[in-house]
């Protein structure tokens, strides 16, 4: 599903809800290669967890709390570390057949070089609370669903499809030809709060440090702000696309 930092590491998911998120997707079967509980911890959340590994009849191997601290690369693991297949990525055009076929309009999350593994599984946790029905990342100088992703996203890799592209103007592009309002984020533009985020839409949001990429702005249809009146003039990229994301979602929700 995904690859922790140190490569030579096996593909983990660790923490109590993601894994109890993992073991409940449809794809639990073909997803899990082995479940790893830590020796001597017992609680009502890890017996339910592997009662129900149990019951898939996937390998369950007890261990002590070290190789846990090994296999998560020192995460928070919280007594439980299941190894995964990779995670299975989702092409585009699949995507938007699948919501031509299911009458939805996208509602798409376009993550412009995001760094944060911790403000990435934050954005898909916020992603998932309001609906949106695809989120699309770069391959390349950006974070990948890692461990600590899937760990700060308590659960949402699992219901939330995650396009990676090679080209992320080249995809913007894409999405403009299919009829989708692409919306991004500066320090000038419309105040967010005057947002009408209604019918197919995609927000950006850009690095950390730098915001949206000269290409990437060049291809927005309409700039959003957020209005500050304080002494920092900038927000972490998790809290900037919760506050935008839910302005989204109120916009879409009026009717």
């Amino acid at each position: 599903m995904h690859t922790i930092s140190n490569k030579e590491l096996p593909e983990v998911v660790f923490g109590i809800h993601a894994v109890q998120e993992l073991l409940k997707s449809d794809q639990a079967l073909q997803k899990v290669n082995k479940v790893y509980l830590q020796k001597n911890l017992h609680n009502g959340s890890l017996t339910r967890i592997n009662q129900r590994a149990q019951a898939l009849h996937l390998v369950v191997q007890a261990v002590p709390k070290n190789k846990l601290d090994d296999l998560s690369d020192h995460g928070n693991h919280q007594g439980v570390v299941v190894t995964v297949s990779p995670f299975a990525y989702v092409e585009l055009d699949t995507l938007l057949e699948q919501l031509h076929a299911n009458q939805q309009e996208p509602f798409f999350l376009i993550l412009d070089n995001l760094n944060d593994p911790r403000n990435f599984g934050s954005i898909l946790r916020t992603a998932d609370a309001v609906g949106v029905n695809g989120v699309i990342i770069p391959k390349r100088r950006a974070s990948g669903v890692t461990g600590l992703v899937a760990k700060t996203a308590t659960g949402a890799i699992e219901h939330l499809p995650i396009v990676r592209v090679t080209n992320l103007v080249q995809t913007i592009q894409q999405l403009k030809a299919a009829g989708i309002w692409i919306f991004g984020t500066d320090m000038t533009g419309t105040d967010y709060r005057h947002w009408n985020a209604q019918g197919p839409i995609a927000l950006v949001i850009g690095n950390e440090g730098k915001g949206l990429s000269t290409l990437v702005k060049q291809q927005v249809d309409q700039m959003l702000t957020i209005p500050m009146i304080g002494h920092v003039q900038s927000l972490n990229a998790s809290v900037a696309a919760g506050i935008l994301l839910y302005q989204a979602f109120t916009s879409r929700k009026v009717n």
